[in-house]
C-alpha cells in the first residue's frame, strides 16, 4: 500500500498534532475533532480511529503517547477511558505527577522510547512497561527536553529539530532503531509533533508546511 500524505488543519489550527494521536493501529482523536477531518485523517494512516476525551482534554496528542502495543497517558485519564484503550489491545500506562502531558515528553514508535530527562525511575519503568520496547532512555533534542514536541517518529525513521546535537543524533539513532533527519513543519516551525501526526502508513501535516518540508518528511519516513 503506498504512503499518504495529506495537509489539514484542526479547527483553523494547523498544529494537529497537538490534537491528533497515532500508532501503525490506532488514531486517537478528542470528541472536538470535526467527522470529515477523522476521515480524513483515517484514510491517511490507514488506521481506524477511536474518538474520546481524555479527561475532558482536547489537547489529545499532548497527553498520549503511543505505539502499536501500549499507551502512555496523563493521570487525568479516567479508569474508563483506560480501559477503553485496554480494549484495543493496548496495554495502558499512566503518568503522575507534572511530567504528565505524554505525548510532549514520550517520543517513541515499536522499538524504543526517548524521555525527559527528568523523569523519574518509576515515570521510565512506567513508559517501558506500557510500550514493551526493548530500550527506554532518558534525553533531549536539541537541548529540549520536551523530545515528544520537537520530533516524529515511526518505525521507518524520525524527523527532528534541525538544532539536535551529533551527540545526541546518535542516541537517539540507537534508541529508536532508524534514521533520522533534520526538519521543520508549518513553514519553519521546529516543534515536529506539535505539526505532524504520522505512523507506517502515512501522514496528516499541518496546511501550512511547504513542499520542501512535506518532501524531507516524505524521504525521512520512508513514504518514498
Amino acid at each position: 500500500m503506498s504512503a499518504t500524505l495529506v495537509q489539514v488543519d484542526f479547527q483553523g489550527s494547523p498544529y494537529v498534532g497537538v490534537f491528533l494521536a497515532a500508532s501503525d493501529k490506532l488514531l486517537l482523536a478528542p470528541p472536538t475533532a470535526p467527522v470529515e477531518l477523522v476521515r480524513t485523517v483515517e484514510q491517511a494512516l490507514g488506521t481506524p480511529a477511536l474518538v474520546m476525551g481524555l479527561g475532558g482534554a482536547n489537547v489529545t496528542g499532548t497527553v498520549v503517547a503511543m505505539n502499536a502495543r501500549g499507551a502512555v497517558v496523563a493521570d487525568l485519564a479516567t479508569d474508563d477511558q483506560v480501559s477503553e484503550l485496554e480494549k484495543r489491545g493496548l496495554r495502558v500506562g499512566v503518568l503522575e505527577g507534572k511530567l504528565n502531558a505524554a505525548g510532549n515528553n514520550v517520543l517513541c514508535n515499536d522499538r524504543g522510547a526517548l524521555i525527559h530527562p527528568d523523569f523519574s525511575v518509576r515515570q521510565l519503568d512506567a513508559v517501558r512497561d506500557a510500550l514493551r520496547v526493548e530500550v527506554a532512555e532518558r534525553g533531549t533534542i536539541a537541548g529540549i527536553s520536551t523530545v515528544g514536541s520537537v520530533a516524529v517518529a515511526t518505525n521507518k525513521g524520525c524527523l527532528t529539530h534541525p538544532r539536535i546535537t551529533p551527540a545526541e543524533k546518535q542516541r537517539l539513532e540507537r534508541v529508536l532503531g532508524v534514521t533520522s533527519n533534520l526538519g521543520t513543519a508549518n513553514h519553519g516551525t521546529p516543534y515536529l509533533g506539535a505539526c505532524i501526526v504520522a505512523n507506517g502508513h502515512g501522514a496528516a501535516i499541518g496546511r501550512l508546511t511547504t513542499g520542501p518540508e512535506m518532501n524531507r518528511l516524505e524521504d525521512t519516513l520512508g513514504y518514498l
